[in-house]
């Protein structure tokens, strides 16, 4: 992974872009929930509009089934915002926990029905490389 900038590093989740990929990646180091996640996703938003991303990289191996109230808000607030900012492509290496990889397969249908090329990977390599190709 070439350049890579550092957008939000906490104890809870990192956020990432990689300019010339026009990649925003974000990976879950604690269960992230709340005003922190929202924090995090909104400067990957930000992020994703400065160097023009189209491509998204979830690392969510640690993470469970996202709240109700932030799946709400993500819907409301965030995705609209990214949509309208170019977003294209979502890669999710899924969480190791069955009911977070359920929750995360219920994201992935709902966006892919708002019009973003999203895949599910258990293997971290195997998404970059798959989103890293797509145009």
């Amino acid at each position: 992974m070439n350049n890579k900038i550092s957008i939000v590093d906490n104890d809870m989740i990192s956020v990432w872009v990689y300019p010339e990929r026009r990649i925003i990646h974000h990976q879950m180091k604690a269960y992230c929930f709340g005003e922190r996640f929202y924090q995090a996703l909104m400067r990957g938003a930000e992020a994703l509009e400065q160097y023009h991303a189209t491509k998204w990289l979830s690392d969510n191996r640690v993470t469970g089934a996202l709240p109700t109230e932030d799946a709400d808000w993500t819907a409301k607030n965030w995705f609209p915002r990214v949509k309208a900012a170019g977003w294209r492509h979502w890669a999710v290496v899924q969480p190791e926990k069955v009911i977070g990889q359920l929750n995360m397969s219920r994201f992935i249908k709902r966006y892919g029905e708002l019009g973003i090329n999203a895949r599910m990977f258990s293997d971290f390599d195997e998404a970059y490389r798959w989103l890293d190709a797509e145009i």
